[in-house]
């Protein structure tokens, strides 16, 4: 979020609009609060390679909050908004965050955190007073401080932490060398010509900005001299209107969201104009066939495919067009050279999954983890992987079949259940799904479905055959759930992940024999 030259060719300019109360926040102040913010972190003694953390939701003070970092050579973490008082302790913890930015609408979690963060000497409500020496107010901590950058101004970067789908959350760390703040990272000069960032560009921004893809975009968008339009949260028709409101001509979103607009109702879908959109990148989840077919039917070659690990392994990537000739697929290797692997770290022959292995393209290593750092390369250090499941056709082209930790082995059988599941959410009654392996006595596992029904859908028995019969029609036996449960709503992240873990637990409870 460095302002850069723009602060001074284009001061009045928004930086950033917040979607839902238009609060618009021009480069001139978004450099001013930025500054002020890092002259206060170096008051309190925070210096280059230094940690602190941010957990708040989607605000207008959220990049300030990353901003001040970026100039000032720190790591700074943003966590995910939605965790409990314990998991954001083990994250400022684990990071070794000495300052904990966050807001008023999430200080209740932060507080009863901050009983398990000895090392935290400073909290900052950014957007509401303080109320103690330990917990103050950003306005208030930053007044009388200059609006100029401070001295000793060098770039820092966001040291963020996995989904802890499949686990805990684990720090990835990049090294951060010593140059000035106006020289971004390598890996951003590629994804800046990857999205086809410009200036002039208005980026909609419908994720949560703890979010990897979300972090670089936005970052991006002010970097090249645009306009983010940050929704406070996802919802498929507001989507649409900020579309139709602002011009945008860049997006990001995950495939979850273009399911959820995909089933308003058709007038809803046809009310507004999206002409202006130009490049449409999805990732976070590999995105089912049919979804991504009707997407492209509605929006056309615009729509962009990319896929690349929060590591920062490497990165595929194609357009409509390549999908097209390759579905399921997610494009060529860009950065960094691929490998499909087997558990003797053999090349898989064509077209049979295996582990992705990729050539590192930027390194990295897991914060505090020195084990988890061994387990993620190659014995030789050369290549690392983050544990998806695929393979690569005769062209070149990677398909993403699954999360290691996700396989299912039934009967000596291995299965990976995002095939079902990406069939099961095209269901017309079907508002989500998860699959994975539950406990057989004569199997080991046995595929189970979890769903979300649509609204106005009644779950229970016959939808439950319904749902295994429509299975049966696309999948070999193996692969089709033998029983489905149904849910409210699944555990799904606002990035888009699925959080399987928590439902697969239910199911595990205390055996040891689970296969992961």
């Amino acid at each position: 979020m460095y302002t850069g030259k723009h602060a001074h060719l284009r001061p009045l300019q928004p930086a950033f609009i917040m979607a839902s109360t238009g609060e618009a926040v021009t480069y001139r102040e978004l450099e001013a609060r930025c500054n002020r913010l890092a002259h206060l972190l170096r008051q309190r003694g925070l210096k280059r390679l230094d940690h602190y953390a941010v957990f708040m939701e989607n605000n207008g003070r959220y990049l300030e909050a990353c901003g001040a970092g970026e100039r000032s050579g720190l790591y700074y973490t943003c966590v995910n908004s939605y965790l409990t008082p314990g998991e954001l302790a083990y994250i400022v913890n684990n990071s070794e965050s000495r300052i904990l930015i966050t807001s008023a609408a999430k200080l209740d979690v932060a507080r009863e955190a901050l009983k398990e963060c000895p090392k935290v000497e400073l909290c900052i409500v950014a957007d509401g007073p303080g109320e103690s020496e330990r917990v103050v107010g950003l306005q208030e901590a930053t007044r009388g401080l200059p609006k100029t950058p401070i001295p000793d101004e060098c770039i820092g970067t966001a040291m963020l932490y996995s989904s802890g789908t499949t686990g805990r959350p684990k720090g990835i760390l990049r090294p951060l060398p010593e140059q000035p703040a106006t020289q971004q990272l390598p890996i951003f000069d590629f994804l800046q010509k990857l999205w086809h960032y410009r200036e002039g560009m208005i980026y909609l921004s419908p994720a949560p900005l703890y979010h990897s893809a979300p972090q670089a975009a936005v970052n991006l968008t002010i970097r090249s001299g645009g306009t983010a339009i940050i929704m406070e949260h996802f919802d498929p028709e507001r989507y649409l209107e900020l579309v139709e409101k602002w011009g945008v001509t860049h997006t990001q979103l995950v495939p979850t969201m273009f399911s959820r607009m995909l089933k308003l109702p058709e007038a809803a879908r046809q009310r507004h104009d999206l002409s202006s959109l130009e490049i449409a990148i999805h990732a976070a989840a590999p995105c089912p066939a049919a979804v991504k077919e009707d997407m492209i039917k509605w929006w056309g070659p615009i729509i962009h495919e990319y896929y690349g690990a929060t590591e920062g392994l490497g990165f595929t990537a194609c357009n409509s067009a390549e999908w097209l000739a390759h579905r399921g697929s997610v494009g060529k290797v860009l950065l960094g050279d691929l490998h499909i692997l087997d558990d003797d770290m053999k090349p898989c022959p064509m077209g049979t999954p295996g582990t992705v292995w990729f050539k590192t393209a930027t390194p990295f290593e897991y914060f505090n983890d020195p084990n988890k750092t061994r387990e993620a390369r190659s014995p030789d250090g050369t290549m690392s992987t983050v544990g998806d499941v695929g393979y690569v056709d005769g062209d070149g082209f990677l398909y993403l079949t699954d999360r290691s930790t996700f396989m299912i082995i039934s009967g000596g059988v291995n299965i990976y259940p995002q095939e079902c599941e990406n069939l099961l959410i095209t269901h017309p009654k079907i508002a989500d799904a998860a699959v994975f392996g539950v406990p057989n006595a004569d199997l080991g596992e046995e595929v189970k479905a979890v769903v979300q029904p649509m609204p106005g859908i009644q779950p229970g028995p016959e939808l439950a055959e319904e749902l295994i019969q429509f299975c049966s029609q696309s999948l070999s036996r193996q692969k089709v759930p033998r029983s489905i449960d149904f849910e409210e709503e699944l555990p799904r992240l606002p990035t888009g992940k699925l959080y399987k873990r928590l439902l697969r637990d239910r199911y595990w409870g205390d055996k040891t024999t689970r296969i992961v």
